[in-house]
């Protein structure tokens, strides 16, 4: 899927938003300047949120609890993160009892965290849009991809 501009990748995360389910994970990879925040931003606006969405890189996780969203979600950003023990403290298995996770750089966690996931790429091409592809997992089966 190509998506040509920032506005066209909001509403791509809008349209993710709908569709999100309690115990959701939703894997962001892609290069610095790709649009993982901007697709994350996108979803945040879906779920009604209407503040400022910051890039969690340095409080790693932002959360967002209703009633300002219409379900709790995680926002993670795993760049920082160093040592797997680190993971831990996160408490994701907690983020997802009742809401769902967004993570950016998620390949610092293993890769069977996200086999059950929605793992997103997002890739700049020549011409400055960006190429999105996308490995779903069992639990989306019937959710993905967005037509």
């Amino acid at each position: 899927m190509i998506i040509k501009d920032e506005n066209t990748m909001l509403k791509l995360g809008q349209k993710l938003a709908a569709m999100l389910q309690a115990g959701d994970k939703v894997a962001l990879s892609g290069t610095l300047g790709a649009g993982k925040t901007t697709l994350a931003r996108g979803v945040l606006r879906g779920l009604g949120f209407t503040e400022e969405v910051p890039s969690p890189t340095f409080a790693i996780v932002q959360q967002y609890e209703p009633p300002e969203v219409s379900l709790p979600l995680a926002h993670i950003d795993f760049y920082r993160i160093e040592e797997p023990g680190e993971i831990q403290e996160l408490g994701l298995d907690d983020c997802l009892m009742d809401g769902a996770i967004l993570a950016e750089w998620p390949d610092r966690l293993p890769e069977k965290f996200w086999s059950d996931g929605l793992q997103l790429d997002i890739k700049i091409e020549p011409d400055e849009t960006r190429r999105l592809t996308w490995l779903a997992g069992e639990a989306w089966k019937d959710r993905w991809p967005l037509t």
